[in-house]
Formats: structure tokens, sequence, C-alpha cells
């Protein structure tokens, strides 16, 4: 969804309409108007300035323009434009909120850490219970800096 990307709308709801319940769609939608209940789409959701959702959203990526009062997943991709206003949580794995957006909850980028990383194992290490901590963190420190530049230092 970038910003010379063409989106093909299969639905739009337009400015002045209101839809009272969950909304479900495959493929890609345009709201101007307001849904009032779940929206599930299966493509990419763009939320017009004038558009208004008072449920939680679920969709591949989304762009919001307007106002959201729920939760957001969007895998892919979560874009707040300057004329937006969320209030709720946001579960991507890319975000992009412009200067002027409102936002006003919390982002969880659901990154998970490749294996090899520090984190993974020491969270592995303490787990098993076989190693102690100080052990199960000089490894991963050690880990660490056989991967990458960072400079550390044992604990």
């Amino acid at each position: 969804m970038a910003k010379n990307e063409t989106i093909k709308i299969a639905t739009l709801i337009g400015q002045g309409s209101v839809c009272d319940g969950d909304f479900k769609c495959n493929g890609s939608v345009r709201i101007d108007g307001t849904v009032n209940g779940e929206v599930t789409v299966s493509g990419i959701l763009v939320l017009g300035a004038a558009g208004e959702i008072n449920g939680n959203i679920t969709a591949k990526a989304v762009q919001i323009g307007g106002q959201v009062t729920g939760d957001i997943n969007a895998p892919e991709r979560a874009e707040l434009t300057s004329t937006s206003k969320v209030i709720g949580n946001i579960t991507t794995n890319l975000i992009v909120i412009d200067e002027n957006a409102v936002f006003q909850g919390a982002v969880n980028m659901n990154q998970e850490a490749p294996e090899r990383k520090g984190g993974y194992l020491l969270r592995k290490a303490i787990k098993s219970g076989k190693r102690s901590a100080e052990s199960a963190v000089n490894d991963a420190l050690k880990d660490i800096e056989s991967d990458s530049d960072i400079q550390t230092e044992s604990v």
C-alpha cells in the first residue's frame, strides 16, 4: 500500500450511508459512511476522511482517514493519515502515522524474534530451567555479539 500503489476497490460504502451491524467483504473496501459493528475485509480497507467505524477492524491492510473507535488488526500494514482519529489498539507488522493524526491506544508490531537472536535464546534457556539466569544471559550475549556489530558487556 505504497503511495503510488493502485488499490482495486470491490465495495464502496458512500458518504451518508449507515450500516448498523457487522460488515464482511471479500476483496478491498472503501468506506466513506458509517459502520456500527465489526468490519472484516479480506483485502485492504480504506476509510475516507468522512468515514467512521464503531467496532473492531480486521483486514490485510488499512488506510485510515476517518474515525475508528475499536481495535485494528491489519497484519501487513496500518496507515493513519493526517485526518484520522483512532481510539483503540493496533496490531500490525508495519505502521505509518502521519503528522496531525490522533491515536489513543497501543501498537503491537507482531514481530517474532528469530530463533538465533539472544532474546529468544534467553527466554528458551530460562524456561527450560536447565541453566541459571546468569549463565543464560551470558550465552545470549555471546550469541548476539557473534551475530552483529553490537558491543555488549557480560553480566
